[in-house]
């Protein structure tokens, strides 16, 4: 491995950042390939607190009594004497104490494992000693992950390298080519090298400079045995040869079904080692077997040994796993009896098709995709052929493995193939690229999806004109989605809407609508991914969606309800994902937000029940924004969170797009400066390559609003500006009104509030057509603020009274400041304090750490001093700081803090970072000393 992508370097960061605070040792580990050696390599360079031992095994010297150990103590430039009487552990540990006398110590040793055993026995002891003392040492050992770890260092804490995330990997590539790969040639070595670093490398160097540029096909298989067994290299020497079988029959049922495991006794009985695993004797040590599934350590070994079998070998051990299987016609034994032939098979493909395509089996999406491929890969017929592709490629956006999704898609479109087949990989290509692409791709192919399938297939036809009108939405060109959404008109009759010359602001536009994500009509009608109501529900259900999806965009609401209410009940009459995702999207634009919550919640647990992976994200996206519109922001992040990874591991950029502006949007409220412009930014790169306008005006306001809350209101205001203001660079309009508050408290504050008249105008019949349960009291927040009178006394006591309707602490705390801060300007003290003593904790309540700084100051302001809220030097602490702080303090790892807050480790790294540096502590012992007092004290945490 040349280098280090960005994840593995901010791995080794928040590694070394803990050692030079607290010491300690860790174990790195991994399959063959991992990077382990560069890893620590690049720890050794980056380390500047002190000095560093690094030192690697030498297999020649391993047979001399600790020749491992004198070969460390060379690289501290020191001469120490190593008895020989078993205290050498001990004698290792003091001059390791030593040497971090003045300064924190690392000492790398790579390949451990390699040492003679009186080093290791050595090393281990030191190491044990290090791991509970600290004392200033961090010592990093590596030792492979294809085998059990030594005891030496068993009860020593691991760091697995885990696989490089897709787009790690793709700049892996595009560094070590110079950037001259052709984009489907790099996506294609990401997939087959599976996050291996080194695989990925050999994948790259075997291919000529015409084939990394896309002009030259590519070998097939692209990872085919040689360079599989030169990655691994000697891992599988020395295997005995009545293993050599055993390992095969692994690996071949492990790659027939795709699962990570298979079922023991099945394997030992096709390797006729008898039915009962406990009873079969020791297995390789490259193996595993637990709770009856027995795997390979490292999945790239189990590849190279299929790999690199004869294919006789391989077909034998297939028919051998088909006959020991009970049924005989299930897909597990259709599969291997698949696997055991050599060409074309059309019974057994279309026994595999049916099986696979069964609606009573209780197959897996992944198992069934698998199935499907091999189904189609056995086909003789084209158009067979491409419908059973396309249906894999259902079945893989189901299981969340979009990039498999697309190239079986671009298998499909290889063979001629009726409209109806074609029709169908196209709409489930716009549902891919929606998910993970540029919009306006998706766009098109729903629209070609529609036209292919209008007359032959009037559902999935209906469905792709909503997919159309989703892609437009999520660009932000409501004329796009009206046309999509407007129905041919037969000869000589008129619509039955007709598009308004003008819109509200007489800009000539389309009036803007409710905000919340595009309606959710990406769910196929293919049968891979089809819905279980009845055919004339799920017609309905279409075309209510789109006839109120339509009348929102022309601001007849009057017409929208009934037909978007409908589309609410129908979903959550069931327990079917993507009805319900339906009706989660019509209930935000009605503005029912404890509906879209109840559909969003349902949904996400019906997927997760089904094991559709891909609808977890979507289901977790408008759970996030219907908190958000309820104002529950904390509630928001937390959804927002898991949607973001669970987007990121099941490939949907798109939609990981949206989850880090709603996370921007939280922290923008509790005044997490870093946070906010990490997830703008991540948003903004995403947004910015595949047209999501919706997603980038969210992040924009989230931009605006956190400058807001650090009493920047001249760069919030001038932020704002170009979003909430007609014109061409107005933000997306279902989004751009939820920012006019925002404006308007910033330009009133930058003392030019006469920018906002217009604006306010506008928001007002937003704010009229009751999908906001907000906007109301926002409203006349506004209208306050633009006031030169005392009329806005009245309009603040109003706005909080609408407030009282509303859930959520941070709006009615934020009338309550600006009120405080007018009545402060009056003179009117005692009112005032009253109001901003309310404000105050409002703010605290949500979490609104700068927003009640700025309370606190008008208090002090005014001649009051706000209440302290205890905790000392704690109370500088944000509360979900202060959750943090304590869960550390009660010994919990970073991990371990994640699980229980429901949150990311590397949310809890970045606010434990923040915590040491508002508390001035450098470890994880002094800050729990720190709580510890604070319990004593009686202050609350």
């Amino acid at each position: 491995m040349t280098g280090q992508t960005t994840s593995r370097r901010q791995a080794i960061s928040q590694l070394l950042d803990g050692l030079r605070t607290d010491g300690g040792v860790r174990v790195v580990t991994g399959e063959p390939g991992c990077g382990r050696t560069a890893f620590v390599e690049h720890a050794a360079r980056s380390f500047r607190a002190g000095p560093v031992w690094h030192v690697r095994a030498d297999p020649a010297r391993s047979a001399q009594p600790l020749s491992g150990l004198h070969t460390l103590l060379r690289a501290a430039g020191g001469s120490v004497r190593v008895p020989g009487d078993g205290t050498a552990g001990e004698v290792l540990f003091d001059v390791l104490r030593a040497a971090a006398g003045t300064s924190p110590l690392l000492a790398c040793v790579d390949d451990a494992h390699l040492w003679d055993a009186a080093s290791r026995a050595a090393l281990g002891h030191a190491a044990a000693r290090v791991h509970a003392a600290g004392a200033g040492v961090g010592l990093l050992l590596t030792v492979p992950g294809h085998r059990p770890v030594d005891r030496e260092w068993a009860a020593l804490p691991l760091l697995r390298l885990g696989p490089l995330a897709p787009a790690d990997a793709a700049r892996l590539v595009d560094d070590v080519t110079d950037g001259a790969v052709d984009p489907v040639v790099r996506q294609e070595l990401v997939t087959e090298a599976e996050g291996n670093p080194a695989l990925l490398l050999a994948l790259v160097h075997r291919l000529s400079p015409a084939q990394l540029g896309g002009l030259v096909a590519l070998p097939r298989p692209l990872a085919d045995g040689e360079v599989l067994t030169e990655v691994v290299g000697g891992c599988l020497t020395g295997v005995p040869p009545d293993r050599a079988g055993l390992l095969l029959t692994a690996a071949a049922a492990v790659r027939a079904t795709g699962e990570p495991d298979a079922d023991a006794d099945l394997v030992l009985r096709a390797a006729g080692r008898g039915a009962d695993a406990d009873a079969a004797g020791p297995l390789p040590e490259v193996l595993v077997l637990a709770e009856g599934r027995i795997r390979f350590r490292s999945a790239l070994l189990g590849r190279a040994v299929y790999a690199g079998a004869p294919p006789g070998r391989r077909r034998a051990a297939h028919r051998a796993l088909a006959e020991s299987l009970a049924d005989s016609g299930g897909v597990p034994a259709l599969l291997h009896r698949s696997w055991s032939v050599t060409g074309p098979a059309p019974a057994l493909a279309d026994g595999l098709a049916a099986a696979a395509t069964d609606p009573a089996s209780a197959l897996s999406p992944g198992l069934r995709r698998v199935a499907l491929t091999r189904a189609a890969e056995l086909t003789p017929g084209d158009a067979e052929r491409a419908h059973r592709y396309t249906a894999a490629a259902g079945q893989a956006v189901l299981a969340g493995h979009s990039p498999e999704a697309r190239r079986l898609l671009d298998a499909a479109r290889s063979y001629p193939a009726p409209a109806s087949v074609r029709g169908g990989a196209e709409l489930l290509r716009g549902a891919v690229l929606l998910a993970d692409g540029p919009v306006d791709d998706a766009r098109e192919s729903f629209l070609l999806a529609a036209a292919l399938l209008d007359g032959v297939r009037r559902e999935d036809a209906d469905t792709a004109v909503l997919g159309a009108a989703d892609a437009a939405w999520a660009a932000g060109d409501p004329s796009a989605c009206l046309q999509a959404l407007t129905p041919a008109a037969p000869t000589g009759t008129a619509p039955d809407l007709a598009v308004p010359a003008t819109g509200a602001s007489g800009s000539g536009t389309t009036p803007d609508t409710c905000p919340g994500p595009a309606a959710s009509a990406t769910g196929t009608a293919v049968e891979a991914v089809g819905v279980v109501l009845p055919r004339t529900a799920r017609s309905a259900l279409l075309r209510d969606h789109r006839d109120g999806m339509r009348a929102v965009l022309l601001g007849r609401f009057d017409q929208a309800a009934a037909p978007l209410r409908r589309v609410v009940e129908w979903g959550l009459r069931g327990d079917e994902p993507e009805p319900l995702l339906r009706s989660a999207a019509a209930a935000l634009m009605l503005g029912e937000v404890t509906a879209a919550r109840r559909a969003g919640a349902r949904a996400l647990a019906a997927a997760r029940t089904r094991g559709s992976a891909a609808l977890e994200p979507r289901a977790l996206e408008y759970l996030a924004y219907a908190e958000l519109r309820a104002g529950r922001h904390q509630l928001a992040r937390t959804h927002a969170e898991e949607g973001l990874r669970t987007a990121s591991r099941t490939g949907q950029r798109n939609t990981a797009a949206h989850h880090h502006a709603v996370l921007a949007l939280a922290a923008s409220i509790e005044g997490e400066k870093e946070l906010v412009a990490g997830h703008v930014t991540a948003a903004l790169h995403t947004a910015r390559r595949h047209g999501l306008a919706q997603a980038a005006t969210l992040a924009q306001w989230a931009a605006a609003r956190a400058d807001l809350g650090a009493g920047r209101p001249r760069e919030a205001a001038d932020r704002l500006g170009p979003l909430v203001r007609p014109g061409a660079r107005r933000g997306h309009f279902a989004v751009w009104m939820l920012a006019v508050p925002c404006f308007v408290e910033a330009t009133a504050l930058a003392g030019r509030p006469e920018q906002a008249a217009t604006v306010v105008e506008d928001f007002a019949l937003w704010a009229a057509c009751g999908a906001d349960p907000q906007a109301p009291a926002q409203l006349l927040r506004c209208r306050a603020l633009l006031t030169a009178t005392d009329a806005a006394d009245e309009l603040f006591l109003r706005a909080l009274d609408r407030h009282e309707e509303t859930a959520g602490d941070f709006e009615r705390a934020r009338t309550d400041l600006l009120h405080g801060k007018w009545l402060r300007r009056r003179r009117r003290l005692r009112e005032a304090r009253a109001r901003l003593g309310e404000a105050l904790m409002g703010f605290e309540r949500c979490g609104a750490h700068l927003w009640a700084q700025q309370t606190a100051a008008e208090l002090r302001a005014g001649g009051a001093a706000p209440a302290e809220t205890g905790g000392g030097e704690l109370s500088r602490l944000t509360p979900q700081q202060l959750r943090i702080a304590r869960c550390v303090a009660e010994g919990a790892t970073n991990r371990e803090v994640a699980l229980s807050l429901s949150v990311s480790t590397r949310t809890v790294d970045y606010h434990l970072r923040n915590v040491f540096a508002t508390l001035g502590v450098r470890s994880r012992v002094e800050l729990a000393r720190l709580v510890e007092q604070a319990e004593k004290t009686g202050a609350q945490l």
